[in-house]
């Protein structure tokens, strides 16, 4: 570890982490209610767990994207944070506005529009802390190097910042809400979350594989083009039932196909640079993880996305638990993944010891991987059945929930699977560390 200031990574990471197995093991709870209708009726209904398990995500996922900027952005310019005193102050705000959501929530005080219920002073502390990160790092570039790394990852956390005042717009037309509703959910995942990923992925893949710099921004640049050409369009196949004007169907359809390509190209892109550089860098799971991320972004993303984005077909399959096959599968693939992957990777540096617990750590990832497959595969199947029963026959919706029970306990046990690969993975990463020496130089190569 070069920089002093690197060192910020390490409590961003340690919250995300915590939120991390909060929100498995509230996502299990809402597993269970699905197998047993009554669980918890009373005290917590299955609303308020649904928007805590989602909102988690959410938020853990950008404290890990938070904490990575810190991580490389020094190395990547060359020097200190701009204000260490802000960063703190960021996570503080940060994580308190979590808090305040989540009893928010439990108090039955909710904004409820799905993804955005935060009441509206947790979405303006929300804001506070996102402006106050962006000026960190962006004053810490504009005084350092420029390289196509931290602007990428710039570009990916203004746009996602600025994209977000959308959510304190709600129109009374549900039509116009909608619309500018999947400015935030669509465009974040789908469109400038894919910079986030595809700059975190270059850092890796730079100092894993020694691979020339310039080789794999030029691929940076061919993926973040693909990524916001088709995620910006893209967007056109939610538009099909929310009373917008008929030539959505051909627009959604047509870039619903291109959207397959950034995830492609990173899938070619890691694997292509891991096979040129020849090396065999010592923190094997954090390569794991940063070949894996891709891939299951691809299927996730990618190929369960496409799978229902047709009009033609999301006529019949729209809002069914193919949806939900497709949700899970994707936030795993592109950015649950991304996260740990640079946990893996960074962890070891900020507690100044050699790559350690690997083989736990490599044990947590197919036991997640091969959960969340198979959580896949089983929503994919029931939202198939519920389509055909609800959609073609006719049958009520809840005499179809019934015929679904036995996918839905499955789907339970597979998230009992993920619960415990993610007990693992944290475990791994911040539990006792044996046999170690103490780090004395930078594990990775030096990228140019």
């Amino acid at each position: 570890m070069k920089y002093v200031t690197q060192k910020l990574a390490y409590p961003y990471f340690i919250a995300a982490l915590a939120l991390f197995a909060a929100q498995v093991i509230v996502g299990v709870l809402a597993g269970t209610v699905y197998t047993l209708p009554n669980f918890l009726a009373d005290s917590l209904p299955f609303h308020i767990i649904r928007m805590i398990h989602t909102n988690a995500l959410i938020i853990w996922l950008l404290l890990g994207y938070f904490g990575a900027a810190y991580f490389l952005i020094p190395e990547e310019s060359e020097r200190e944070i701009h204000s260490p005193k802000i960063a703190w102050l960021q996570l503080f705000i940060f994580v308190f506005a979590a808090l305040g959501a989540v009893v928010s929530y439990l108090m039955g005080i909710h904004e409820g529009r799905e993804f955005l219920e935060q009441p509206l002073w947790v979405k303006i502390l929300l804001v506070v802390a996102f402006l106050l990160f962006l000026y960190n790092v962006s004053m810490t570039v504009l005084k350092g190097r420029k390289t196509a790394v931290s602007t990428v990852l710039l570009l990916g956390m203004w746009s996602a910042a600025l994209l977000f005042l959308f959510a304190f717009y709600n129109p009374d037309n549900l039509a116009l809400d909608k619309m500018y509703w999947w400015y935030v959910i669509h465009i974040w995942v789908e469109g400038v979350w894919e910079l986030i990923m595809a700059s975190m992925l270059a850092f890796l893949l730079i100092k894993m594989t020694g691979v020339d710099r310039e080789v794999i921004e030029k691929w940076l640049y061919v993926i973040v083009g693909l990524a916001l050409f088709s995620g910006l369009l893209g967007t056109g196949h939610h538009y099909y039932w929310i009373g917008t004007p008929g030539y959505w169907q051909w627009i959604g359809s047509l870039f619903s196909i291109l959207e397959v390509l950034p995830f492609f190209a990173m899938v070619l892109w890691c694997f292509h640079m891991v096979y040129r550089s020849g090396r065999n860098h010592p923190n094997k799971a954090a390569m794991l993880w940063s070949l894996g991320c891709p891939v299951m972004a691809f299927f996730g993303a990618g190929v369960w996305g496409l799978m229902h984005s047709f009009s033609s077909i999301n006529f019949y399959s729209h809002g069914t638990q193919i949806t939900a096959a497709h949700g899970h599968m994707a936030f795993y693939g592109a950015y649950v993944m991304l996260n740990l992957a640079f946990f893996t990777y960074a962890l070891p540096q900020l507690r100044n010891v050699q790559p350690y617990n690997q083989i736990l750590n490599m044990w947590s990832f197919w036991v997640m991987t091969a959960s969340m497959a198979f959580m896949t595969f089983t929503l994919t199947f029931a939202g198939v059945l519920q389509t055909h029963l609800q959609r073609v026959v006719g049958m009520g919706y809840m005499e179809i929930q019934q015929q679904l029970d036995l996918f839905y306990w499955m789907r339970l046990l597979s998230g009992v699977v993920f619960v415990i690969g993610a007990i693992l993975y944290i475990y791994a990463t911040l539990g006792p560390i044996k046999n170690q020496i103490t780090a004395s130089t930078n594990l990775q190569p030096a990228g140019k």
